[in-house]
């Protein structure tokens, strides 16, 4: 375990901009995964300057940030999984996002995919999912990314699974959506996404916005900008 540890902390750094943990997901993830039933959940945060201008909408500048967010975060986990398989530890990698023409396409009808990169957030103690469906972190409130490592050699969680939301009584996400997606409701581990959010208004919301921007893209991050752990990082 010390050996994953010190291999994960080496490409985390600067070690400030990064959150990680190590989540046992037997019994949560798809068959189709096998053996590899360990994860390594890995966090970068978002550049607070450019999220807190997406108050009232996605930004160009929002766009890039995001994008150019989930490439580093697929190098990151490349590399990082590279070193951990010269190691001698298999590993899966597991991009950070789905492509337009994917959802277009294989996601259309129900919006998830095949591995929840939140889920595996959750098992690895690093926050709890938000009442706009957002992953919200202990130490970036929902301004991060997230990337998911696959292994097949057993790890042990440095901290508990969180299994019901912290977001309390505060509804700012719920009242600054404009596609109106949530219910209020707060997460908990037995709760489906479906209960509390429906993806479907919200993705159509942000391909609004991507036309605005005259993009391809579906993006928002208005929920983001106004949580107040957002505000507080």
């Amino acid at each position: 375990m010390s050996l994953i540890t010190d291999i994960v902390s080496r490409h985390l750094q600067p070690a400030e901009d990064f959150t990680y943990g190590f989540a046992v997901l037997t019994g949560l993830i798809d068959e189709k995964f096998g053996e590899f039933q360990f994860g390594i959940s890995i966090g970068k945060r978002l550049d607070s300057r450019i999220v807190n201008q997406v108050v009232k909408g996605p930004t160009l500048e929002y766009f890039n940030h995001y994008r150019a967010m989930n490439e580093e975060l697929s190098r990151i986990s490349r590399r990082l999984s590279a070193d951990l398989n010269q190691a001698g530890i298999r590993t899966v990698t597991i991009s950070p996002s789905v492509t337009t023409e994917e959802l277009n396409t294989t996601y259309n009808t129900t919006l998830r995919t095949d591995l929840s990169h939140k889920m595996v957030a959750t098992r690895a103690g690093l926050g709890w999912i938000g009442k706009t469906a957002l992953f919200v972190s202990k130490k970036f409130g929902p301004s991060l990314r997230l990337v998911t490592i696959l292994t097949s050699t057993p790890v042990i969680p440095s901290v508990r699974p969180v299994n019901k939301s912290h977001c309390g009584p505060c509804t700012r996400c719920v009242d600054a959506c404009p596609a109106q997606a949530a219910t209020g409701q707060l997460w908990d581990i037995s709760i489906d996404r479906n209960q509390f959010f429906d993806a479907h208004k919200c993705r159509n919301q942000c391909a609004l916005f991507g036309k605005q921007l005259k993009q391809d893209i579906r993006i928002c991050g208005i929920c983001v900008a106004v949580c107040p752990l957002n505000q507080k990082v």
